[in-house]
């Protein structure tokens, strides 16, 4: 009866073994995730009560698994060590519909795209006092040409083509207390594919490169 009593006490006292979603978490790692969130904001992916609810929770956080929770639709933003245990995030194979038109639009921000994402056939980027870059290095593109009307204005765009790409700016319209420069010289020339910027830089700079070679791009 005693040895009974002794196995149950010892079973009761078990704890469950910690595993990173359980690890706590620090300030720093508290406000790594604001700015992540400030991020994603900037990218469209979240609007402002999305974010405001979201920061709210992330301070709150008292372990990674309680942090990443406001991070799990956002791809590619989660510690691997604590993840959910449902499968991971794949990037979309389908393409755009014909005539769709992407439409990035962003404001005092930093409004980025890069890695393997989808491109349609045309895209619309307007930002206002922030900075845009397009980073086409990784994109999946469907098609063959790619038309890109900008509306910045007292901002920065930076658009970087592969090696074996080419752009046409000729049908910008308007470029006003601004800069153009045309890194890759493909202006004009083939190559594939073919990235047709239209629309127009006020206050601002546009330029066009390569990637850099080396371990920073």
């Amino acid at each position: 009866m005693a040895e009974e009593e002794t196995t149950g006490a010892e079973t009761a006292t078990e704890t469950k073994p910690l595993t990173a979603r359980d690890i706590r978490v620090s300030d720093d790692e508290r406000e790594h995730v604001v700015a992540v969130l400030q991020k994603a904001i900037g990218l469209g992916m979240l609007n402002l009560d999305e974010f405001t609810e979201r920061t709210d929770k992330a301070l709150a956080s008292r372990t990674r698994g309680e942090l990443n929770a406001v991070l799990t639709d956002l791809p590619g933003l989660l510690h691997p060590g604590a993840a959910p245990s449902y499968p991971a995030y794949q990037p979309p194979t389908s393409t755009y519909a014909p005539g769709r038109r992407l439409e990035l639009n962003a404001k005092y921000s930093s409004l980025q795209r890069g890695g393997p994402w989808l491109v349609p056939a045309a895209l619309v980027v307007r930002n206002k006092y922030g900075s845009t870059k397009l980073d086409f290095t990784e994109a999946q593109v469907s098609t063959p040409v790619v038309e890109i009307e900008l509306d910045s204005k007292w901002g920065s765009v930076e658009i970087i083509i592969p090696p074996q790409a080419a752009v046409d700016y000729n049908a910008i319209t308007e470029i006003k207390f601004g800069s153009l420069d045309d890194k890759t010289g493909s202006n004009g020339r083939a190559g594939n594919p073919r990235y047709v910027i239209t629309g127009r830089i006020h206050g601002g700079s546009l330029v066009i490169r390569n990637p850099r070679r080396g371990l920073f791009g």
